[in-house]
């Protein structure tokens, strides 16, 4: 609940692109301060025959433009759980690039939700793509000479940023199905197709930083050239 002097300023909107909409109320009450009030419907019994709705319809929730922003959903809760073991101070600059992809996969998930849109009205753009391979380089210049397959794992945060890699390859194969079948922004294909780079190259810096070695895959022939 928030207070605030003087009159409030017209009625909220909240919108989300989850499977079961989320639908916030406004009311106005007045006792000396003006009080802003907000109830929310966690449960809107909309999606219990196995229809949801997306931006311009309904679906069925094994509808393939479902299976893509949620599996990006999916992405985003382990993105949350990689930052809460980013605590350390030398793993601050990757705790703000984590929080920008958190919101950035919301951006991402907004876009897919779309059955009908423009382009003035994507949020992914080029733009964010080139930042990402900004933040390769730079993770890159720290990593070990890499010369074989490595095996996911090593220190607790660089092994989800591994799972985070695997689930966001996952939600490319989805984007593509879609991307298939209707008209999507094509620059979240390229955004998430670079952001699972990302994550390869930012579990091995994570390693790096805490001292702990990649681990070769033993049976791995030389498949990468070195630097």
């Amino acid at each position: 609940m928030r207070y605030q002097e003087g009159p409030v300023q017209g009625p909220l909107f909240f919108l989300t692109y989850r499977s079961e909409r989320v639908m916030i109320y406004c009311s106005y009450r007045t006792y000396g301060l003006k009080e802003e009030v907000f109830h929310m419907n966690i449960y809107t019994r909309t999606g219990d025959a196995g229809q949801t709705s997306v931006i311009g319809g309904r679906v069925s929730k094994d509808d393939s433009r479902i299976e893509a922003y949620g599996t990006l959903d999916e992405l985003n809760s382990f993105v949350g759980q990689a930052i809460s073991l980013a605590e350390i101070d030398i793993f601050t600059d990757m705790r703000e690039h984590l929080l920008q992809i958190q919101h950035e996969l919301f951006d991402c998930g907004s876009d897919l939700a779309f059955v009908n849109v423009t382009e003035s009205r994507y949020k992914v753009t080029a733009s964010m793509v080139e930042i990402l391979e900004k933040w390769i380089d730079a993770y890159e210049e720290e990593n070990p000479a890499l010369e074989k397959f490595i095996l996911p794992g090593g220190t607790q945060l660089a092994s989800v940023l591994h799972v985070c890699r695997t689930i966001c390859r996952r939600a490319e194969r989805r984007i593509v199905t879609l991307g298939e079948r209707t008209q999507i922004n094509p620059e979240v294909l390229k955004y998430v197709n670079r952001l699972s780079d990302l994550f390869f190259s930012i579990s091995r810096t994570a390693n790096a930083r805490e001292g702990v070695r990649d681990i070769d895959y033993e049976r791995s022939a030389n498949v990468f050239r070195t630097k």
